[in-house]
């Protein structure tokens, strides 16, 4: 799995256009060929996944049992817009327009990068998420880590 890191602020040309910035590109792992695929964010974002890690997701997506009705609405709401995406020449992807507008995304973005994944806000967005900080940020790094097992060391 992928261990992607940084925070990029990029322009959106008049085509849709982003570049990728290079210490991204060179995290990207030779085994997704310089493709990727986007979707829905779980929130108002995108979600840019390399392409050996979107394969790993489906493999676990395709694990689902689809005769039970929460799965196929989770497999649709969470499949629906994702795109195949290619690096052009010049380091390019073209984001599509529906889900731009999905995202409210106009000129420029913040690529967050996490994990298997980076993550496609407008910037004002991105900003205003995160201005929107806990009132007590260690309580809430409790909770969500606390429970995690620490090995002797």
């Amino acid at each position: 799995m992928a261990n992607l890191l940084g925070e990029y602020e990029c322009k959106i040309d008049a085509k849709g256009r982003i570049m990728v910035p290079a210490l991204l590109k060179k995290q990207i792992p030779p085994e997704a060929e310089e493709r990727f695929v986007i979707n829905r964010g779980f929130e108002k974002c995108l979600v840019l996944y390399p392409m050996n890690e979107w394969r790993d997701i489906s493999e676990e997506i395709n694990k689902l049992n689809l005769y039970v009705k929460k799965n196929r609405d989770f497999v649709r709401y969470f499949q629906r817009g994702a795109t195949e995406l290619h690096l052009d020449g010049n380091n390019r992807l073209l984001l599509p327009k529906n889900l731009l507008g999905y995202a409210d995304i106009s000129k420029t973005i913040v690529l967050f990068a996490y994990s298997n994944r980076i993550e496609v806000w407008d910037k004002e967005t991105y900003i205003n998420l995160l201005t929107d900080e806990p009132e007590d940020f260690s309580t809430l790094a409790e909770d969500v880590m606390g429970n995690i097992d620490v090995l002797d060391q």
